[in-house]
């Protein structure tokens, strides 16, 4: 069982009574990390095969003569940072996110969990839920999608697994880091609509649905930096959120001075205690810093540390065989197989015909690589990680598998002509997008310098004239997408028969890729993401900057509300056979909305569809979108098969923000209902109801 909000709640008093025991100096020792910032640059420095950044839980706080353990940290989000050649390396979030499979995210974050205890962890700092407001944004990998009740609902299911694992999650970075390169400078702005309909929503729903910290991020928001924002942490997170847990910094740089931080609302530094310890305690003593702000954290510190010590499976450890077990990277390969989405399929190129295949050529520099995404903080090092072609090797080995970069056109031509079919593996790795730090703020730091991807959208100039030029040679062309984010298509979609987005998809994600090519695997992701025709068409970002506005649009709701079609939906993904919905109804007893449908696979083999529900708003008095998703339900047929599903959507996710009265408020009036399998209208079934 997950040691909920009201299991926690049950140790205020006890909390309380040990506080209260404590001196001033011990209180604030709960408030910092332990790890020294020059030995955390030297583990960053190392030998990533030996030791690198969070190769041991990060420990802060704890009292040993009151039994009060430390907290010890893990990073994410796809898989545990710490060890060497040992973890599971899941696919990154945005691979998860397009499954639209919360019940396999809350198996994934139990996963997480046990191999965080196995480590001798309790907190995983991995639950990433920003919204790329732009998908350029070089972490993007980390979080789900770029819509907001959709990332809710898979970040929440991944805090409910990890902590029925009796790990505390964090969820991160509150709020408004949407940026690299610019991340610790830049000022965010925007309106309040846009601020509590758009950007903070996802966040109320992970700690309304139990999450027991939260990090803050290293940017300003409204002139304030996030990890001293009395307005963000104390206002919006601890007054009207009632949020039970604590609170703590991003690493070394989201502390910037002690009386803001401690006033505004920071329970803990960390990883490193650079502005509380001593510091914090002669605030205190100054009367710059009432102690009343000192015991607050101490009491959700604690209570947190003790609610998930007390809860945790009776005491049991976690043996270190569970690390990187069979059963966990089976995890992992499964989120690949329904993570992958099967964007075109001109003439049903795919799968390929086994027997058909004697010869396949790999081209592109990722064919072979080993590519899991950032090599920054959420960079996991397992056992192995399965490549394109290894996995294309493994699970067609009678054919004969030819690779080349592709540096040469005319060369990668004569292999094509040769070839029975040709997979181009095309797109980003850590170098391209990614966590950035400064050369200036390194200090050395020989992480992930990746950073935003400012230049363009698209793929490199090389891969697009590969896919160009060497596509069209053969009938039976496939691009297999790496990227954390949307890639841009229209340059050369029409070269290749088939597309595969196989975004960053794990250690196993090469196993996948070669079963959805060959059809042992049917593909189901759907893009959590629109593709645009035109990069113009999406939000525009200075990616070096000290200002940013938000507006209230972006992503699908943005061309949607500009009346401007895009390339590819938003929840748009192909499959080998084909689903129909029958018999859809729709309803509402005044507290919620609900949609219904008879889901069958018409086709010849097993599958996944995703129905998908959004709500529209056309007699709205005030500017809303045409639609958003409000509710979806992943389905697995066999062939022929059918199930009744059912959708339901609270009134209020329907709410809107009135700055006046300053309340999320329920519009009483007619509206569209949606169901079908994408957020194109073509794909959808619409109804009407009244609220």
């Amino acid at each position: 069982m997950s040691c909920t909000k009201e299991k926690r709640l049950g140790y205020t008093e006890e909390a309380k009574r040990i506080a209260e025991t404590l001196t001033l100096e011990e209180k604030v020792s709960l408030m910092g990390g332990n790890v020294t910032l020059n030995e955390m640059m030297q583990d960053m420095m190392a030998d990533p095969e030996n030791k690198h950044y969070n190769y041991f839980p990060y420990p802060a706080g704890g009292i040993e003569k009151e039994n009060i353990p430390p907290m010890l940290f893990c990073d994410g989000p796809r898989g545990v940072v710490c060890g060497t050649q040992k973890s599971t390396c899941f696919p990154v979030s945005m691979c998860r996110g397009a499954s639209f499979d919360t019940e396999l995210e809350e198996k994934i974050g139990y996963a997480i969990g046990e191999e965080i205890r196995a480590y001798k962890g309790n907190l995983f700092g991995g639950v990433c839920i920003n919204i790329p407001y732009n998908p350029g944004w070089g972490r993007s990998q980390e979080t789900y999608g770029e819509e907001s009740f959709h990332i809710g609902e898979m970040g929440s299911s991944l805090v409910k697994g990890v902590q029925e694992a009796d790990v505390i999650a964090c969820i991160k970075h509150f709020a408004f880091n949407q940026m690299e390169i610019s991340r610790f400078k830049v000022n965010v702005d925007c309106d309040k609509r846009t601020e509590r309909e758009v950007f903070l929503p996802h966040f109320k729903k992970c700690i309304e649905r139990g999450a027991a910290s939260v990090m803050s991020a290293y940017n300003l928001y409204q002139g304030v930096h996030c990890g001293h924002s009395d307005y963000l942490l104390n206002q919006v997170l601890k007054q009207e959120w009632d949020f039970d847990g604590f609170i703590m910094s991003d690493f070394i740089w989201g502390v910037k001075d002690t009386e803001e931080a401690a006033n505004g609302g920071q329970n803990i530094e960390m990883c490193c205690t650079q502005f509380f310890g001593d510091k914090l305690v002669k605030a205190v003593r100054e009367g710059k810093v009432a102690e009343e702000k000192i015991d607050d954290a101490a009491l959700r510190i604690i209570r947190t540390l003790l609610a998930f010590q007390r809860e945790y499976s009776s005491g049991m450890e976690v043996a270190e065989e569970r690390i990187g077990c069979k059963e966990h990277v089976a995890l992992a390969l499964q989120s690949a197989r329904e993570g992958i989405t099967l964007i075109k399929n001109e003439n049903r190129i795919l799968p390929f015909a086994r027997d058909k295949t004697k010869k396949i050529v790999v081209l592109g520099k990722l064919g072979q690589k080993e590519n899991t995404g950032d090599h920054g903080s959420s960079q996991v090092f397992p056992k192995y990680v399965v490549s394109p072609i290894q996995g294309i090797a493994n699970v067609s080995p009678k054919s004969q598998v030819i690779y080349y970069d592709g540096e040469d056109i005319e060369h990668a031509r004569d292999l094509a002509k040769e070839a029975d079919a040709v997979v181009f593996v095309v797109g980003y790795d850590h170098d391209d997008e990614g966590e950035y730090v400064s050369e200036a703020q390194s200090e050395g730091y020989t992480g992930s310098m990746g950073g935003d991807r400012k230049d363009s959208l698209g793929l490199h100039e090389n891969e697009i004239r590969l896919l160009q030029e060497v596509g069209a040679v053969n009938q039976n062309s496939a691009a297999v997408l790496i990227g954390g984010n949307m890639i841009m298509i229209e340059e050369w979609k029409d070269s290749v028969g088939a597309i595969l987005m196989a975004y960053y998809p794990g250690m196993e994600g090469g196993t996948a890729i070669a079963e959805i090519l060959f059809g042992e695997v049917n593909p189901s992701g759907k893009l959590p993401f629109v593709i645009p025709y035109k990069e113009s068409d999406l939000p525009q970002v200075n990616w070096d900057t000290e200002s940013q506005y938000y507006e209230y649009y972006h992503g699908y709701t943005k061309l949607e509300k500009e009346g401007i079609a895009p390339s590819v939906p938003f929840g748009y993904g192909l499959s080998y056979t084909s689903f129909q919905l029958d018999g859809v109804t729709f309803s509402t007893n005044g507290k919620a909305v609900s949609a219904e449908a008879l889901v069958t696979n018409i086709g010849e083999r097993e599958g996944a569809e995703v129905v998908q529900m959004y709500i529209g708003f056309s007699d709205s008095s005030i500017d809303r979108p045409v639609k958003i998703l409000r509710g979806f339900k992943r389905v697995f047929l066999q062939a022929g098969e059918s199930e009744k599903i059912h959708i339901v959507c609270p009134a209020s996710e329907l709410t809107w923000f009135n700055e006046k009265s300053g309340q999320m408020e329920l519009e009483h009036m007619t509206y569209e209902i949606y169901l079908g399998t994408s957020s194109d209208a073509r794909d959808l079934t619409m109804g009407r109801i009244v609220l």
